[in-house]
């Protein structure tokens, strides 16, 4: 499953409202290769299901995540920060075992 912080579920509302998103729009969450660490994060707002998505729902927002990556991000947590340190979401992953600086990439 892949969670979804207070923090998240307030700004996904306001970035869906803000780019008039279809009501349909769900974030999907992915892992690809690169970054500083070997995998990066991918994170977009889509409206098309594939047949090897995993969809989840929490907080009152939809997740959907393709298989592969889904072993990657299995109980993940998707927070947002609006710190001094900068803004934006991040990804509190319990399985990768490194991380860049700037915690868009990581290392299994």
């Amino acid at each position: 499953m892949i969670k979804v912080s207070e923090r998240a579920k307030d700004q996904v509302a306001k970035l869906m409202s803000d780019q008039n998103a279809a009501e349909e729009s769900f974030i999907r969450v992915g892992v690809k290769g690169g970054g500083c660490s070997g995998l990066s994060y991918m994170m977009d707002f889509d409206t098309k299901l594939n047949d090897d998505d995993k969809v989840f729902e929490d907080n009152g927002v939809k997740v959907v995540v393709d298989k592969k990556s889904f072993l990657y991000l299995v109980g993940t947590e998707l927070d947002y920060t609006g710190g001094l340190n900068g803004k934006g979401f991040s990804f509190i992953n319990p399985n990768a075992s490194r991380t860049c600086g700037c915690g868009e990439s990581f290392s299994i």
